[in-house]
This record gives C-alpha cells, structure tokens and sequence, in this order.
C-alpha cells in the first residue's frame, strides 16, 4: 500500500527570513527526517503540489529536492514518487564517530598487532612541541634564532622563481641529486666518509633512518646490540621492526664490544652513536672502533651508525666516522639536518654500501616517495654556496660559548647537580646526588618551567646514578643562567 504524503506543516517557510527560501526548505524537510517527524520510506509530495501549497516556485523547490536527493535524504522511484531514504546519511556518520569502548577496541583481531603495542609503548608520540620560545633546558635543539632565515628565503625564493627548471613533479625516492652530490662531499670532507651520491638516500630526518634500516636489514627476532643507555628513537625503530634488543653497555671507551659478544655474538646489528654517545656524550676511542669493525666482520653483522651532531665538537677537529674506516660494507651511515640547520625542515640522510642502495631505494618510496623535493633544492643551494659550512662554523662558536655558561652557572648550585664540560654536542648531563630520581626531578621542573629530561628512560635495564639531560644550544647566557638559579631553587625542595 502507498504511503501517505508529507504533511506541509512540517516543512515551514517565512518569507522574511534572511536564509534564502530554498535553504528554508532543505533544513525543514532534513530537520524533519532526522528527528522521525518523517520515517523512513514516508512519501513526499510532489515538486509542483509543494510549490502551490508553500507559494514557492517551482525552481525553489526543485534546488532544495536536488540538495537533499544529492546528500541521500530522499530518492526518487520510477513512476512512483520522491521518498525519505530508508538509510538516512546522518545515522552512518554518527556510527562512524560514535568512541569505541576501550576493552572492546583493544581485543580480538581489530586490536593491535605486537609491533604496534611495542611502538605504542615508546612514548615518543606524547612529546610535546616546543614552546615558543622553547624553554631552557630542552635537548636536541640548535640555536633557531640564529638561522639565517633571510639567507634561506632569498634561496627558496629564487627556486621558486626558476621556471621550468622548478621541480614540481615526482621526484627520486633516493633523493634531488644535486642535494646527495652536496652531501656525498660534506661527509667526505668533514666526517672522512667514503661514499658516492649513488650511495645517498635523503629521508625526512634521522628517524626515518633508523626506522628504514631496521625494516630494510632485519628480519622479526634478529638480535641487535644497543647502547645502554641509548637513544629512545633507535630503541623505538628496532621495536617497529620486531628485533630482539640486546642492551650493552658503556664504558670511557664507549660500547663494550666485549660485553656484547658475550651476551649475543651472531647479532645481526649494532647502533651505535660513537663520535658523540647519545645520551652520555662519550666519544668511542679509535681502538673500540676497530674493535666494532674486526667483529661485524666475523659475525656478518651491520652497523648503523648514527651521527646525529658530530658537526660540534669543540676539543678537536670531528673525529673520522666509522663509516670511512669501513672496508667490507658494513657500516649503514645516518646524519640530519635538524640539529645542524632547523628540526622543521625534516630532512635527514643514509649513506649506504653499494650493493644494497636498490632495496634502501624502493622502501624508500614505499615509504612516502620521497621528501619535498623544493626543500632538497634550496639546501643543496645553501650547502653548494657554502652557506652550510659557514653556518657550521658559526654555530660551533656559539655553542661552545654557551656550553661554557651552562658549565659556570652550575657552579652555583653545586651538591644539587653536577654539571661537566663535553667535547661535543648540544647538550650535558647533570648528575643528580644519590637517592634522588631524576623522574621526579624532571616532573618537579617542569611544573616550573624547566625542560630538563631524566636519563633513566634511556636504560633498558636499571641505572647506577640518575641524571638529568641539559640542553644549551638553543639558550643564551641570561636564559642559561636563569634556568639555572630555578633549577637550583627546585632541586633544594626536593
């Protein structure tokens, strides 16, 4: 049996109303389908009754039937009439966004897979951006407001200008090769690598890396050796990639090559950070080096090295990167340009052996393609200019300048934390006396404004001494020596 036709006092109409007649229209008749004044499947009347009975013209109506026929609330039936739908579109959307029920969502097979329960469980997702401006003592960041943005802008705004020659189009998963021929040189010259711009893969920064590596080279269960205590992003890759870490520790050399082989000699992988430890700041001495190599080779094993800032280093000239005492093609080379240039730019690169530069490739644009190419272009420009290099340079100074002041105002608040000079890097580690946890020094802090970062995260197992990680790169002396004395002043309550 046919249903009945819509009563029009359903759908009201003011023509002194602002909104148009036609929008009128469409909210009464979708107001009235979405509160069940119209059921489903109710028939409408039809375009020309409506218009005579609303005084509306044709037009008006057929505008406001098509919006509401286009959106799913009416069809029309083949020489039978227009009808409310039996699905409104409403409903679905509301079950779309309606929250789960945490048992539920973590059970059964729409649960996570162990991979992502063990990314999940990093906590590197809940890090907060920086403030702006950051605030002392945050790690990991360069002098941002010392960045030549003038200089960057002239640059980009010349690509930007360059016409045809602009490079909009899909681009090299390995990378703008004017870009990896800048970095192939930089590395050689400053870091004594041995490498091509075949060899190059820019990616979006050092954490890309790392997690590229770990899916490129292992295999779910593979061991590898890690620093203890090491870097939370390394630890977080080797997780994604389902490896079975193996903590090793440090001593004033470095990594202990000997505690390693003993724990897991046919490893398939070590990461290390030897020209600058992150978090301790130890420098690895030329003979653990060789050591690291001489065992790689006997167990056929890789190494990533990562040399996130070895840029800075203030005692001496940066020390030869593993990678350039590399002879059997082992050793998977990581720098970045977040500490070196600016985080936001997300732009990082791998140095490869030659003969796994194709695998590294193609994850690479399974990956995300490849990174802004714009972006390469202008930072192959600032590196070919020299800008790079002077900017370096530049920086070094500062730096040093400023690890000076953290290390002068810590005199102050001596027996609260140890403060000692590093020969490189961006950052110093303040000892904490015993019995006093950093965790909760770290919480103390915050709440005052103070970013400092508690070393006892970056252990896997347990910690002899806890520790506190200070920043000074990004500070300068007053904002250092502020820092300091609210730092001192939170220390003593506790």
């Amino acid at each position: 049996m046919p249903s009945r036709p819509t009563p029009l006092t359903l759908v009201p109409i003011d023509p002194e109303d602002d909104v148009p007649l036609h929008r009128q229209l469409y909210d009464g008749f979708r107001d009235a389908i979405l509160t069940g004044r119209l059921p489903p499947g109710g028939r409408i009347p039809s375009s020309r009754l409506l218009a005579r009975e609303l005084g509306l013209s044709r037009n008006t109506v057929a505008l406001a039937f098509a919006q509401l026929h286009a959106e799913g609330y009416i069809e029309g039936q083949l020489r039978s009439g227009t009808y409310v739908s039996r699905t409104v579109p409403d409903a679905l959307l509301r079950a779309q966004w309606r929250p789960a029920d945490r048992a539920t969502a973590s059970s059964g097979r729409a649960g996570l897979s162990a991979r992502g329960r063990a990314l999940a469980g990093t906590g590197l997702h809940s890090e907060e951006p920086a403030p702006k401006p950051p605030r002392a003592f945050r790690p990991g960041l360069p002098a941002l407001d010392a960045f030549p943005r003038r200089l960057w802008t002239r640059l980009a705004n010349r690509r930007w200008r360059g016409g045809h020659d602009l490079p909009l189009a899909y681009s090299d998963p390995a990378g703008f090769r004017p870009l990896r021929e800048a970095i192939a040189g930089h590395v050689a010259a400053a870091r004594g690598a041995h490498c091509t711009a075949e060899q190059v893969l820019v990616v979006s920064g050092s954490q890309q890396a790392l997690d590229l590596a770990a899916r490129v080279l292992l295999d779910p269960g593979d061991a590898v050796w890690l620093e203890e205590p090491g870097y939370l992003g390394a630890r977080a890759a080797l997780l994604g990639a389902a490896a079975r870490i193996v903590p090793v520790p440090l001593d004033r050399e470095g990594l202990s090559v000997t505690e390693g082989e003993r724990d897991a000699p046919s490893a398939r992988m070590v990461c290390v950070t030897p020209s600058h430890q992150y978090p301790t700041g130890v420098t690895m001495s030329a003979g653990r080096r060789l050591s690291l190599l001489q065992w790689a080779a006997r167990a056929d094993a890789w190494i990533l090295e990562d040399d996130y800032d070895s840029d800075f280093r203030y005692a001496s000239r940066p020390l030869a990167c593993l990678q350039g005492m590399d002879a059997g093609g082992r050793v998977v080379y990581i720098g970045t340009f977040s500490k070196t240039l600016f985080p936001a730019l997300r732009l990082g690169y791998l140095i490869v052996p030659l003969h796994v530069a194709d695998a590294f490739r193609a994850a690479r644009a399974v990956c995300d393609r490849h990174s802004p190419t714009i972006d390469q272009a202008v930072l192959a420009d600032f590196i070919g200019e020299g800008h790079f290099g002077r900017h370096v340079r530049r920086m070094r100074t500062l730096y040093e300048e400023r690890q000076v002041a953290l290390v002068e105002a810590g005199r102050a608040v001596e027996g609260l934390i140890e403060i000692r000079p590093a020969e490189a890097g961006l950052h110093l580690v303040g000892w904490l006396p015993p019995g006093v946890s950093d965790r909760r020094a770290a919480a103390a802090l915050k709440q005052e404004g103070i970013e400092a970062l508690a070393l006892s995260p970056h252990y896997i197992g347990s910690t002899e001494r806890e520790a506190l990680l200070l920043g000074y790169a990004a500070f300068d002396r007053r904002a250092i020596r502020r820092g300091v004395e609210k730092m001192g002043a939170v220390l003593r309550r506790l």
